[in-house]
């Protein structure tokens, strides 16, 4: 038992009601009950602070392996679902759909919003903070404090949304989320963990991996001693608490100019699990996001002292997300309002 909660009864309980769930909307009721940031799950993760050193890690391992057990759980019963589904899609397909009257029943959050709000649940659940900041920024928060370089191509107008507010090319739609790094050194107390979900905008042609308006989630860590092995453990955990078990991630080495040193992560090929195939160009592993160590220029941007203080940070496109753990061959779906592929989720 950890802070109240009776793993095994939890457990049991938990494995039942997701075998008992009758379609895709009841197994998400399911999945957020047993593991959201609000489940005695996540509740029992908390407590491991109160607890010595030595039982402190073996209640955490006996936790994790309740959280897999029941996240494999889930996903297994959601592709049994989902092959349900399909079935009596095609079964569906086969009437004249002229004859057949529409009785839309209520709507439902859409797909990368619900997916927004798992991977909230994910990093709270891991001891996160989210925050949120403003849609319209200006240069100095998107662009100089991030110690961009004035000659960047990432700040020349056919990149960016330019606003004709003040001076020219002073105000702009944000290009990502990383700026929300900026006001939360400004105005948040060392240390922070944090994540910040939003919606970003670039000059892009809307094609299969890439859309002009875009979701992103960036998590920002600052204290006392993190390192480079804080990231990637950090990475490795988040990757497995979403995606499941059988998924990995690896770092390659990378640049941007408000992280060094930098990386680019990569997550297993959900599709062909490892093993190669068309998605992932036959590598078995697919590009999620950016990430690295705070720059101590950045640092210096905002009054923190580098020698005092560290971070990292890491963050990845939202849609990119779904289009991945989905199999979605073409990212434009998600806006095309299609009711046919919405209420598939």
């Amino acid at each position: 038992m950890m802070a109240g909660v009776p793993l095994e009864e939890l457990r049991a309980k938990a494995l039942q009601e997701v075998e008992q769930a009758p379609g895709l909307e009841d197994l998400r009721r399911v999945e957020q009950e047993v593991l959201g940031r609000r489940s005695p799950l996540t509740l029992a993760h908390r407590s491991l602070g109160s607890l010595p050193l030595d039982e402190r890690r073996d209640a955490g391992a006996r936790i994790n392996q309740v959280r897999s057990e029941i996240q494999e759980a889930i996903e297994g019963k959601r592709r049994a679902l989902e092959e349900a589904e399909r079935a009596a899609r095609l079964e569906a397909d086969r009437l004249d759909l002229t004859e057949v009257l529409a009785t839309w029943g209520p709507g439902h959050l859409h797909l990368v919003t619900q997916t927004r709000d798992e991977l909230e649940d994910v990093f709270v659940g891991m001891g996160f903070a989210v925050a949120e900041g403003p849609e319209v920024e200006t240069d100095w928060y998107n662009f100089e404090a991030l110690n961009y370089p004035p000659a960047h191509p990432a700040r020349a107008a056919q990149d960016s949304f330019y606003l004709k507010v003040g001076e020219p090319e002073q105000v702009l739609l944000r290009t990502h989320t990383s700026p929300m790094q900026v006001r939360l050194l400004l105005t948040s107390e060392l240390p922070i963990y944090a994540v910040m979900p939003g919606r970003c905008y670039r000059r892009e042609t809307a094609d299969a991996r890439h859309r002009p308006a875009f979701h992103q989630i960036e998590a920002l860590v600052v204290d006392r001693g993190i390192t480079f092995a804080d990231l990637a453990g950090t990475i490795e955990e988040f990757t497995e608490a979403y995606f499941g078990p059988g998924i990995a991630s690896r770092l390659r080495p990378g640049s941007f100019p408000f992280t060094e040193p930098s990386g680019e992560y990569e997550v297993t090929c959900t599709i062909c699990r490892g093993r190669g195939c068309r998605t992932c160009s036959g590598t078995g592993w697919i590009e999620l996001g950016g990430c690295g160590m705070v720059d101590p220029a950045v640092f210096g941007n905002v009054g923190i002292d580098a020698e005092e203080w560290s971070g990292f940070a890491f963050g990845f496109g939202i849609d990119r997300l779904v289009q991945v753990r989905h199999g979605l061959s073409d990212m434009r779906v998600l806006q095309e309002n299609d009711i046919r592929f919405l209420r598939q989720f």
